[in-house]
């Protein structure tokens, strides 16, 4: 199977977005300019499960250009932009597996598809390929694997969960704790396009709401400061006394989910773990409660709990809304016996994605251009007979430093330089009072 996309006619329609995604992603253009003339890449295989939008589209038109053979699939079932997938395989010659609203069947197989292909170089969001090779695919451990990168918190979290147990084979990059990805994709990106995917997928006024955050890491700082920023009144829950303690510095109220759980009106999970919102605050939630997720799997939101309680099957009452009817009991703020409805999103996939169009190009410009470099240090490791012990890497402080210079740059912003003797007197302790 050569590709496998929802509809190759929608390729020029893709195009134009690719485009203008590109006209705000500097970075990675000047990334993808050396890379072409280099060829850091160049006949190397490489595996990508990415969210399939426009901006990953441009960071794989980079891996291209630097001379790798490039397939990519779908890291969630909802996030894939079915115009930018064809316009991929049909303009740009890459091959993708990858439909909006595929079943988890079908996303396994695409998975393994891209594995088919026999790759020496892995780029994932959320671990799937990796997971994957590791359980179905070791034959790829032992047919000159140099390793992979990983773009997300709870990718991250999996790896570093196989490294401990002494699973994990093969090096890995952590992309996502990048200070270029994490403080800005993660605190922006996320904050912006969460309450993105929820106006779009309600059209619900923020102001006057009360709008709880469960996670106060950069995803939920930036979900947080967003929603306050349109005039709801902001809860964060916490499981982390220190993130607790910031939440409530930053001027946020801080409480436990069940308390919670009977004054929100809006609920969103940015944890990474599961069940969060479950039957029990689902008891205590008022009628028409809105309940989503920005986290990376759908395991935030107690789904089957809530079916169980539920009386029916869930209602599509907007695209990417369902409503579910469940009875309430005493201790409620709604009548008991008497039915209430709560409104799941995105069907508790990532909203931001799912209902909308992902974080903005001008925050992936970093994280992306962070994975290239990223794929090129691999390469580069391999090519100097440096053999990498199987862990999880930081990215360096060369490509950080390179990443937001460069982004500056491209925002016209300059900075200070220490002169010889700031320099010296950094370097000393013989001065002082």
């Amino acid at each position: 199977m050569e590709s496998d996309v929802a509809d190759i006619e929608l390729a020029r329609t893709g195009t134009g977005r690719i485009e203008w995604a590109d006209r705000d992603m500097p970075v990675l253009a000047a990334v993808r300019e050396r890379f072409e003339k280099e060829k850091p890449l160049e006949g190397k295989v490489l595996a990508a499960c990415l969210h399939v939008t426009a901006e990953t589209a441009n960071l794989a038109r980079t891996l291209k250009a630097a001379g790798a053979s490039v397939f990519l699939c779908a890291s969630n079932p909802l996030s894939t932009q079915d115009d930018v997938a064809a316009a991929l395989v049909k303009e740009y010659g890459i091959p993708v597996f990858a439909r909006k609203g595929e079943d988890r069947e079908t996303f396994f197989a695409h998975v393994r598809a891209v594995l088919d292909a026999k790759p020496v170089l892995t780029m994932d969001d959320g671990a799937d390929l990796v997971s994957t090779i590791h359980q179905e695919r070791t034959d790829l451990l032992d047919d000159g694997m140099l390793g992979g990168t990983e773009e997300t918190t709870t990718g991250v979290v999996r790896l570093r969960a196989m490294a401990k147990d002494g699973a994990l084979k093969m090096p890995i990059v952590s992309v996502n704790d990048a200070k270029t990805k994490n403080m800005f994709d993660n605190r922006y990106g996320t904050g912006q396009s969460t309450l993105e995917g929820i106006i779009r997928a309600t059209d619900v006024l923020l102001a006057g709401k009360v709008f709880v955050v469960a996670g106060y890491g950069w995803c939920g700082r930036g979900l947080a400061m967003r929603a306050r920023g349109m005039g709801a009144s902001v809860i964060v829950t916490e499981i982390d006394a220190v993130k607790a303690l910031e939440a409530a510095m930053d001027g946020f109220s801080v409480m436990p989910m069940e308390k919670a759980a009977a004054v929100g009106d809006v609920f969103c999970t940015v944890t990474g773990n599961k069940d969060v919102i479950r039957a029990a605050h689902f008891e205590r939630m008022k009628d028409g409660a809105m309940v989503c997720n920005a986290g990376h799997f759908d395991v935030e939101i107690s789904l089957p709990e809530l079916r169980a309680m539920a009386e029916g099957e869930p209602v599509r009452v907007r695209p990417f809304v369902d409503e579910y009817r469940i009875r309430t009991p005493a201790h409620t703020q709604v009548s008991a016996g008497m039915h209430k409805r709560v409104y799941v999103l995105a069907e508790g996939r990532l909203v931001n994605l799912a209902a909308a169009e992902g974080h903005p190009a001008s925050v992936m410009d970093m994280s992306f251009s962070t994975q290239a470099l990223a794929c090129e240090w691999l390469a580069l490791c391999a090519a100097e007979g440096k053999m990498l012990a199987p862990a999880v890497y930081e990215v360096s402080e060369e490509i950080e430093r390179q990443v937001a210079e460069a982004k500056l740059g491209s925002m016209g912003v300059a900075i200070d330089e220490l002169t010889p003797e700031q320099e010296k007197y950094m370097a000393s302790w013989q001065e002082g009072t």
